[in-house]
């Protein structure tokens, strides 16, 4: 039993997969942050090129 809670102890593999979660979750929020400041703006110049090739 001593040796299967050393075992455990000792492995990270659990450790770094919750770690590329963490980043992975982070670029998520920064990119719905970003399409959320940047969308609207450039929603407007979309609709004035569509306006201008009209």
């Amino acid at each position: 039993m001593k040796n299967l809670f050393a075992r455990f102890a000792k492995d990270e593999s659990g450790a770094t997969a919750i770690e590329y979660g963490l980043i992975a979750a982070l670029i998520s929020v920064v990119c719905i942050a970003t399409w959320r400041l940047i969308g609207p703006a450039l929603e407007v110049r979309y609709q004035a090129i569509l306006a201008a090739i009209s």
